[in-house]
């Protein structure tokens, strides 16, 4: 009985051969060309010295998708510094918050002043043009020339480093990941007779506020407005000393 396995003659190999060979090639030589094409645009820098990024209709690269302008700290502080809402909030903070810390001799144009979540630096900025001139900021994400990185639950300076510690936003406590820890930094970080001043959402209970401070008395409480809402402003005197056990 014959073979029933059909073999295709050597012809057809042959062709198949040759086939693959070809597709080999081809796919060798695009990938060759598409490393070319990579090694050439690889020393391309994203921000050339001009800090413009050429306008193109569709973009060549990652650096043509990202943002067309970039622009240095002090360009980037003046334009902020030029919007409504940055001017708006340094009025509040000159006339509303600062003079109750004036008042109570609690701050001064010689105070080392600490801003934790500072943001951009709206608060490092109205200290400056209120006259104090030892004012540092910090966030979990550096915003230079007014702020630079570090972290609230560890904060990396001195014991006792600063006269005032100030946060003029609501949610810098509340929306820490540890807020015993953050409150506890800032009472190792200002000198004994200090002061600890916050602004606290409206609907945060400042006593629990307060509960979290072993080392400070609350010496004043009041309302201010920032950026259109009411905000509680709490302000604290360091001790040095426990006041409620941990």
């Amino acid at each position: 009985m014959a073979d029933s396995t059909a073999h295709p003659p050597p012809a057809v190999d042959q062709r198949v051969q040759r086939l693959a060979t070809r597709a080999s090639i081809a796919v060798a030589a695009a990938a060759t060309l598409f490393l070319l094409y990579l090694v050439r645009h690889a020393s391309t820098p994203c921000f050339p010295a001009s800090h413009t990024i050429p306008l193109s209709p569709f973009p060549r690269n990652s650096c043509d998708a990202a943002s067309r302008r970039v622009l240095p700290p002090d360009r980037r502080l003046a334009k902020l510094r030029s919007s409504s809402r940055w001017r708006r909030r340094s009025t509040a903070l000159a006339s509303s918050v600062f003079p109750p810390l004036h008042g109570l001799r609690l701050l001064a144009n010689s105070s080392r002043v600490l801003c934790l979540t500072a943001g951009a630096g709206n608060a490092v900025d109205a200290l400056h043009a209120a006259g104090v001139s030892e004012v540092t900021g910090i966030d979990l994400v550096d915003f230079p020339p007014l702020v630079r990185r570090a972290d609230p639950h560890r904060l990396p300076f001195s014991d006792g480093a600063f006269d005032l510690i100030f946060s003029d936003d609501p949610a810098g406590i509340s929306g820490a990941l540890f807020p015993a820890r953050v409150a506890a930094e800032a009472e190792r970080a200002v000198r004994d007779g200090g002061a600890i001043a916050l602004a606290v959402d409206w609907q945060q209970d400042p006593a629990a506020v307060a509960a979290l401070f072993k080392r400070s008395r609350v010496v004043d409480t009041r309302a201010v407005t920032l950026d259109g809402s009411q905000v509680r402003l709490l302000i604290f005197q360091s001790n040095g000393t426990t006041l409620n056990p941990r």
